[in-house]
């Protein structure tokens, strides 16, 4: 991974290196060798690249041979291995946890999806923040009100029990956007609920339900977009409209089922929608209305959808989009009802909606018979129905091209993601088995500041779903995020946490004294939990030896600090840094 190399050879000095790791560095003068350590981790890292070019018939003819084999595994019942399991996890869950893996064991993969597809869905209550007047309105451990949702998140995220549910919520949120610096937090901890109680019903349901939430009409102002000329201040009002389009349902180049992108005769891309689509959707949107203040609650509205309350705010004239027109004459309601209508039959939504969820849950760039396969049980989830959502995450986790790499033995090339920053940071934690958010020393939460839930800068998320690795056309959205701000957070925090207050550990049900006495009993001791924990038990043979070097080098450690740093640098590494 160039971007590992390139954070490594800018570390100008070990010291650079020892504030990373959150290292005082005058307390500690008698510190490690140097070089040796900056070597160590030079040498770990960069070996630790591509493994190589898979387009050879050698290469073919054993994709072919995993591909069946893949197919065995799901329809004879074979024993689901512990490495298999964890793999599962990593595409389906914020981690794997000792107590997930043997639920997927016993299960079976897909015995633990249709278990998870059946547990209720957690929520988040936000109730007492719901007539806030003030920053200083009572919150969670005497936190302000607005650590709320970032706190209960994490807390659902390390020790939830619908962990698919979740995971899918968070995968959706990431397009189909609201963001906490707009929202009042009791607005976005009801979003959070309204895509929870739809992540696995009918994506129709799911576009009715945002396209009426108070908290997507506050972010993109369609509780503004009004019949042109019923008032004074009453427009149009067309950020919805665009958005519905561009990121939530269909994007903005028509697309084959495959996801190759559609030309013309001259060899042009062809648009999804056109400027007087966006009109046409944004007149068919008008006349949506918040709650306003009900119960006499400041923030009440947050809690109900929206209604066209006000009749002549709606314009009921002729609309046409995308082809189809609707009928004058509609109510709000009614024409409603035609938008998702008309979006969930156009072609566009089977691969495009496909291509996020794969992304999000499984790889980057998904090979075109993968999302072909995945598009078309969106568009018929066998027994005729279209948007699924069950249907459609079953599809993307049971994929043979998902599966195949559930053999420890098999050196997968093509399927995998980088290991976004939530995703990283929730299996570090749920690794020490941690329950709830954990506080640093001002008590504030040690979480993620590169990519926040629900709180992206904007409303095209935390980055492009289109980006494409540094000197190739390979896909890779979520490597987007790794700057130095990120390196360096992964490089802290957990070590800074155990020597400061490592009471907060405990308080927070994290259990690092396991990684303690497995560390004085012996290196080798210390090594097999971590494998175990976070590397499916296949902890990679360099990565072993470079970490048995650098333990010496620590001996100026207390041994609590000591197991949260050798944590920090086994995780840094590709080898975790990259979900294969």
């Amino acid at each position: 991974m160039p971007k590992f190399r390139l954070e490594i050879s800018s570390m100008r000095s070990v010291n650079d290196l020892r504030a990373r790791l959150g290292m005082n560095n005058t307390k500690r003068k008698t510190s490690m060798k140097k070089t040796g350590l900056a070597l160590l981790l030079a040498s770990l890292l960069m070996g630790c690249g591509a493994n190589g070019d898979s387009s050879s018939a050698a290469a073919i003819g054993a994709k072919t041979s995993l591909l069946a084999a893949t197919l065995q595994f799901f329809t004879g019942g074979a024993e689901v291995k512990t490495y298999a399991a964890a793999r599962l996890l990593d595409h389906a869950s914020f981690g794997p946890t000792d107590a997930a893996i043997a639920d997927v064991k016993a299960r079976g993969i897909e015995g633990w999806i249709d278990h998870q597809f059946v547990l209720p869905a957690s929520q988040i209550d936000a109730s007492f923040t719901e007539d806030w007047d003030s920053n200083t309105t009572p919150g969670v451990l005497g936190r302000p009100y607005y650590e709320l949702f970032p706190r209960a998140f994490m807390a659902l995220m390390l020790s939830g029990d619908d962990q698919l549910r979740l995971r899918t919520t968070f995968a959706l949120s990431q397009f189909i956007v609201i963001t906490d610096a707009k929202i009042q937090s009791f607005g976005t901890t009801q979003y959070f609920n309204l895509l929870q109680d739809h992540a696995f019903g009918n994506f129709a349901d799911l576009l009715r339900a945002v396209a009426t939430s108070p908290s997507m009409g506050v972010f993109l102002d369609n509780n503004q977009n009004k019949k042109e000329g019923v008032c004074d201040s009453c427009s149009i009002n067309e950020n919805f409209a665009r958005e519905l389009m561009q990121l939530f349902t269909l994007g903005v180049t028509r697309l084959n089922k495959d996801g190759s992108v559609q030309r013309d005769a001259a060899g042009k891309l062809i648009e999804t929608y056109t400027q007087d689509d966006v009109q046409g959707m944004a007149r068919a949107l008008t006349g949506w209305d918040t709650v306003w203040n009900p119960l006499g609650k400041r923030n009440g509205f947050y809690r109900l959808p929206m209604v066209a309350q006000w009749v002549d705010s709606h314009d009921t004239g002729e609309k046409k989009l995308l082809g189809k027109t609707i009928a004058a004459g509609g109510t709000a309601e009614q024409d409603l009802d035609s938008v998702i209508a008309i979006l969930m039959a156009h072609p566009n939504i089977a691969p495009h909606l496909s291509l996020r969820m794969i992304q999000h849950l499984v790889t980057s760039d998904p090979s075109p018979a993968y999302l072909s396969r995945v598009a078309s049980v969106f568009e018929n989830n066998g027994s005729g129905v279209r948007g699924d959502m069950k249907a459609l995450v079953r599809a993307i986790l049971l994929d043979p091209e998902a599966r195949r790499g559930d053999d420890a033995s098999v050196q997968e090339r093509t399927i995998g993601k980088v290991r976004e920053p939530v995703l990283h940071f929730s299996a570090k934690l749920r690794g020490i088995q941690c329950r709830t958010a954990l506080s640093d020393s001002s008590g504030n939460m040690y979480g993620v500041n590169n990519q926040q839930p629900f709180n992206a800068t904007s409303v095209f998320s935390f980055y492009s779903p289109t980006y494409r690795a540094a000197g190739s056309n390979l896909l890779a959205p979520e490597q987007k995020l790794l700057i130095s701000q990120e390196f360096s957070a992964r490089l802290g925090g957990l070590s800074w946490i155990a020597n400061s207050v490592p009471q907060n550990l405990s308080s927070a049900g994290c259990k690092l004294d396991e990684f303690v006495t497995a560390l004085a009993t012996s290196k080798r001791a210390f090594l097999n939990l971590a494998s175990a924990r976070y590397f499916r038990g296949s902890m990679p043979p360099p990565l072993r030896d470079s970490a048995e070097s650098l333990v010496d080098q620590l001996s100026w450690m207390g041994p609590t600090e000591k197991a949260a740093t050798m944590i920090q640098f086994l995780l840094f590494s590709p080898a975790f840094g990259v979900i294969k």
